[in-house]
């Protein structure tokens, strides 16, 4: 048939009982596009976790080590970045920011963003625990105060205040949320 053909299918493969189809399948080489000159590599955020003195980040999934995306992919869907040199992934982790993503969904992060100046959800750490959470900029009479917040409403919103071991590793700028 033609779609054997387009396809470069054994005659009869649509026809095979499913042992036969794999066997006959075995033979045939997949192919994959290799990356062009206008392919962005976006790696995955390196938490520093192999050598023990890394960013834990609790209720990992597992990771998504890298994606290969075309230029024009990346300037129609990934907006407000200070440079596509500066994205990485970052793998969604726990419940705490349900429904706006799950765990195992990944998370393009802007390093360059690593200063809190607006409002919005930034991968982070307090200590040596890695956390994704809206930060919202609060004034007090003590000076800033950035609250963290979860969209889960099972969990509590915290401050992060002067003092704190706090460092922001970048703001999120795209997120896929699976079901």
């Amino acid at each position: 048939s033609s779609c054997s053909t387009a396809f470069g299918l054994p005659r009869g493969f649509w026809e095979m009982d499913p042992s036969e189809a794999l066997a006959a399948l075995s033979g045939i080489e997949s192919v994959c596009l290799e990356p062009s000159h206008s392919d962005t590599t976006i790696m995955q955020f390196d938490t520093g976790g192999a050598m023990g003195h890394g960013v834990v980040l609790r209720d990992q999934p597992g990771v998504i080590k890298s994606w290969t995306v075309s230029d024009s992919w990346l300037q129609q869907n990934v907006h407000r970045i200070t440079s596509p040199r500066n994205l990485c992934i970052v793998t969604g982790f726990g419940p705490s920011m349900q429904p706006l993503y799950n765990p195992g969904d990944p998370l393009l992060v802007d390093r360059g963003a690593n200063r809190v100046d607006v409002d919005g959800v930034y991968f982070f750490r307090v200590g040596q625990e890695g956390f994704v959470k809206q930060l919202q900029r609060i004034p007090t009479s003590a000076g800033l105060v950035l609250r963290a917040k979860s969209y889960n409403p099972l969990y509590d919103p915290f401050d992060i205040t002067e003092g704190m071991d706090f460092e922001a590793f970048g703001r999120v700028v795209k997120v896929w949320r699976g079901e």
